[in-house]
């Protein structure tokens, strides 16, 4: 077993699919007498599929019962066979196989007998035995039967509920397949490269309808209404989608003549309006940007009450989470309405990056991810210049460098072979730091030289898959030596391959020194890890991003160990003089997160002192902020995370006013709105004593807004009572009044809480199989989860906790990497302690003299 994995690992890391060498198929034999299956073994050993079958279309019917929450199915696959076999091999999971047939070009049965059907679980494959021999050349019909249960969590083909007003619950079904869940709602070959084209039709009940990525052709009532949806373009298994539920709709059409459609519960209809708006806008946008038309009729995007991730790409189909695609104007913020356009932008940007052109493996997944990350940056800069998305950018990056700065990192382009590796590279490094990455070689090449390669690169791969490489060349071949003149050197121009092969194929960001000798700068760069102060005296003298870069790299640099926490604290003095609100925020979110450190180990000297500085440096920017809605993107969102904090520190004034607003919004009976940007403050404060807390929990359990509901759910979190605190982590368990969902938010939350992170901790502990039950194991909530909670430990005892936790699992978490991640962020916080404290407490004491 240890030997196959190596041989699949350095599979993985071969630069195209094409190159790998292929085992030859199982030798085929002539017409057999009826095999049972107790006479064969499965026939191939690999994680990945065999290539001498190629799918070709796949001809899908699905009949779902949402009272019985079950599935049957057909698929009739059409297959392109490449070489003699008696095999076909493809992927299932949890599916009942109730008959398989092949049959010729004339759909005429092969055999007369019913097909042996061998499963092998662990690899999630079927091996279907054909006693006539499937010969070289010729295209076959492989027919398969199935039935299953609609899939319990976010994976595969699963039910979501949702209740109305009126306390009803409504049942829906919906997919999400990537990257290897479309195997759990029909048999396919559920690989990337695998690329077909698929005919959906869907059979329901009258009082519901049904979408895939095609718009419906035909629709045939007899009893049960048969949906028949128009034949999609070739494109791979984990973008199919459909859904059936009993949403309602708004359309609206694009410059070119897409139809775009928002869905959602019918109560929350109303919410759907600036999701219209921005959809078409962006599709106009991309059409323009990429120079390529959208090759679909329509885009449908639709709200799905139970969603794991932000947002999927399903051709055609978007799904999202409800507080990525709904706004409610008199509850959502500027910050809600932010993020509804980027992930919109970001899933729209997947059309061409991802579904036009897909990776080849899943090892390049950043092809995907890290495009759509940077094009959420670069289509809301265009389309709502308003909103300020550059200020975020640096951010962005920003959690790429923390990220990259541990051990536990990884390359770009990684090897990934099995669900829970590949689950895994949905993370910082394929996201931000694929963003980033992209984002410096804009750059470089210019803006111009960039989006033409992209163009070029998007074209000539067009409903095929790429890598790495073919990025490069396309844009290196795109301009020669006219890019990069000022790099040429004896005649040689760089070569961009090599250039960013340093960026892509190794982990970590380099950490260049400059030191002057005479009239000689002499530079070293070394890889940065975390195991400069006159400079900003003149702050205008440089741009915001300047600024704002080395505010952070200098307390990374006190991270690593390079530079003294008090140095890195008189650099940031100059910020009361500061006018620009990212510094600012940057700045104050490491103060904060000093604070938060302090508090949690109960140092109670140096957590006090702290507070007051904060209160103290920033007095006058707390008191020019007003208690509204009003002013640009920059202010609004100031002035949000000003009055939180302030709030936190039990600043006098800051509590009162709270306390003020929330009654008043208490005794309105909900006619009187908050000021959306100071919302989650005032009921933080309210929730501080039992009335506040209960009568927050009852609105949270009626509000059909998801933005009111996110930010009353972060104010229940921050109340100082363990009891309510461990009643949270159980409802969210529990999965009725907080979704499923929302439960590692929740255990996040609670873990922020200095009364709540031993909590959130044990809670972890004691509920860690029902844990990776709900959430598949690589899933990013499982990560958030062990990453969060540990990550709020800073003591050598606390570690050794933690490890001892980790070697009491490590069945099933040996080839996990967010283990390591987390184990690093903690040996990081504790030498963060060790250096840090003494200093800190010095410095704080010189300044409350």
């Amino acid at each position: 077993h240890t030997l196959t994995l190596l041989v699949l690992s350095l599979v993985g890391c071969q630069p195209t699919q094409s190159s790998q060498q292929e085992p030859s198929p199982p030798h085929p034999t002539e017409e057999q007498p009826p095999l049972g299956i107790d006479n064969l073994s499965f026939p191939w050993s690999r994680l990945r599929l065999p290539r001498y079958i190629i799918p070709l279309h796949y001809h899908l019917l699905l009949h779902p019962n949402l009272t019985s929450l079950s599935f049957t199915g057909s698929v009739r696959i059409q297959i392109d066979v490449q070489n003699n076999t008696n095999w076909v091999v493809l992927h299932s999971k949890g599916l009942e196989i109730s008959k398989a047939t092949i049959l010729d070009q004339n759909l005429t049965h092969l055999s007369d007998q019913i097909l042996p059907v061998l499963h092998n679980p662990s690899h999630e494959q079927i091996g279907i035995f054909s006693p006539r021999v499937l010969s070289r050349g010729k295209k076959y019909f492989l027919y398969i039967e199935f039935r299953a249960q609609l899939a319990e969590g976010f994976y595969g083909f699963y039910k979501s509920t949702y209740r109305t007003s009126a306390g009803q619950t409504r049942t829906l079904a919906s997919t999400h397949f990537e990257p290897t869940s479309a195997r759990m709602a029909f048999p396919c070959f559920d690989e990337p490269t695998f690329k077909a084209n698929f005919s959906v039709r869907i059979r329901r009940s009258p009082e519901y309808i049904s979408l895939s990525n095609m718009p419906v052709v035909t629709d045939v009532a007899d009893g049960l209404v048969e949906d028949q949806f128009a034949t999609s373009v070739k494109m791979s298994t984990y973008l199919v989608a459909f859904i059936i539920c009993d949403f309602k709709h708004i359309t609206a059409t694009t410059f070119s003549g897409v139809q775009v459609s928002i869905y959602a519960a019918p109560e929350k209809w109303l919410q759907t309006h600036y999701a219209l708006e921005v959809a078409v806008k962006m599709l106009d946008f991309y059409e323009e940007y990429f120079n390529i038309r959208y090759p679909l009729p329509k885009q449908d995007l639709i709200a799905i009450p139970d969603f794991q991730s932000g947002a999927m790409e399903n051709w055609g189909l978007t799904t999202y989470r409800e507080t990525s695609l709904l706004f409610d104007p008199l509850t959502s913020s500027m910050s809600d309405k932010l993020w509804v356009t980027m992930v919109i932008g970001h899933e729209l940007a997947h059309q061409w990056f991802g579904n036009l052109v897909t990776m080849e493996w899943w090892n390049d997944i950043w092809l995907n991810e890290g495009f759509a990350r940077y094009m959420e940056y670069i289509s809301v800069e265009a389309t709502y210049p308003d909103l300020k998305v550059e200020e975020y950018l640096l951010h962005t990056c920003f959690a790429a460098v923390g990220h990259d700065s541990l051990n536990s990192s990884r390359p770009i382009s990684s090897p990934a072979e099995n669900p829970t590796q590949i689950e895994e590279m949905f993370d910082t490094v394929s996201y931000d730091k694929g963003a980033c990455v992209l984002h410096m070689l804009r750059h470089f090449l210019t803006d111009e030289v960039f989006q033409s390669g992209i163009v070029r690169y998007l074209r000539k791969y067009s409903y095929r898959n790429a890598h790495n490489q073919d990025l490069w060349d396309s844009l290196t071949n795109l301009c020669g030596d006219m890019c990069f003149p000022q790099y040429l050197f004896a005649g040689e121009h760089l070569d961009l391959t090599a250039m960013m092969n340093t960026w892509t194929l190794q982990k970590g960001i380099p950490l260049v020194t400059v030191t002057r000798k005479g009239p000689r700068l002499l530079l070293r760069q070394d890889r940065f890890l975390r195991t400069l102060h006159n400079q900003l005296e003149n702050h205008t003298a440089l741009s915001y991003k300047d600024r704002t870069h080395l505010i952070h790299n200098a307390f990374q640099l006190v991270t690593a160990g390079h530079l003294p926490i008090n140095k890195a604290l008189d650099l940031i003095g100059y910020l009361q003089s500061e006018t620009h609100t990212v510094p600012l925020l940057e700045g104050l979110g490491y103060l904060e997160t000093f604070y938060h450190m302090v508090e949690k180990r109960n140092e109670l000297d140096v957590t006090h002192s702290l507070g007051m500085y904060i209160l103290r440096f920033f007095r006058a920017v707390i008191d020019q902020q007003t208690w509204s809605d009003s002013g640009s993107m920059s202010e609004r969102r100031l002035r949000s995370k000003v009055l939180s904090l302030a709030c936190q520190l039990d600043d006098p004034p800051c509590i009162e006013r709270a306390r003020q607003s929330f009654k008043d919004w208490f005794q309105s009976n909900g006619t009187l709105n908050l000021p959306t940007d100071v919302a989650e403050t005032v009921y933080s404060v309210g929730a501080q004593d039992d009335h506040g807390w209960a009568s927050l929990l009852h609105t949270y359990n009626i509000s059909l807004s998801e933005a009111q509901k996110k930010k009353i759910l972060f104010a229940l979190t921050c109340s100082r009572d363990t009891n309510k605190l461990q009643r949270l982590l159980d409802m969210g368990l529990e999965g009725k009044v907080i979704r499923l969902q929302d439960l590692s938010a929740v255990i996040l939350m609670v873990a922020r809480n200095p009364r709540g992170h031993h909590l959130a901790w044990n809670f972890v502990k004691k509920n860690w199989d029902l844990l990776v039950q709900k959430f598949q194991l690589g899933s990013f909530c499982i990560r958030n989860i062990l990453i969060g909670t540990t990550g709020q430990f800073s003591s050598p005892e606390e570690l050794t906790e933690v490890q001892l936790f980790f070697e009491s699992i490590k069945e099933q978490t040996s080839q996990l990497r967010t283990v390591q991640i987390a184990l690093d962020n903690v040996r990081k916080n504790v030498r963060w302690v060790q250096r840090n404290l003494g200093t800190l407490r010095n410095w704080l004491n010189e300044q409350m003299k």
